[in-house]
């Protein structure tokens, strides 16, 4: 698969909340995963510790009231979208979120994943 093809498989996945499946899928054995620096897990690697990342953001969340998905934007072997979501958090309440994501694809599958947004305040 090339990048365009890559990048809509994702969205496409995104939108139907099929996340464990896009990793599957979608993600080198070795993808690099990448958060805002002081998150709890600014760097994470391995396809069986971003799987282990994703669990435990499914497991802090008790509703998800909106998700939106962007069309994604195709530069060689790199691609962005945006992502907003609105969730209640089991401890945290509801919130807002948006954040750019940028994707690195190799040989037709994502190697490393980096998403930019503001990290809540530290009470």
């Amino acid at each position: 698969m090339n990048t365009q093809e890559v990048a809509n498989k994702l969205v496409n996945f995104c939108k139907t909340g099929n996340f464990q499946e896009a990793q599957e899928t979608l993600y080198a054995a070795n993808a690099v995963s990448v958060e805002p620096e002081g998150s709890p897990n600014p760097v994470t690697e391995g396809m069986e510790a971003i799987a282990a990342k994703g669990q435990q953001w499914s497991n802090m969340i008790e509703e998800v009231h909106s998700m939106e998905i962007s069309e994604p934007i195709v530069a060689g072997n790199h691609f962005s979208l945006t992502m907003k979501n609105d969730v209640t958090f089991k401890e945290r309440g509801r919130q807002k979120m948006e954040e750019v994501c940028v994707y690195e694809v190799k040989d037709g599958k994502i190697v490393r994943e980096q998403f930019f947004y503001p990290l809540p305040p530290q009470g």
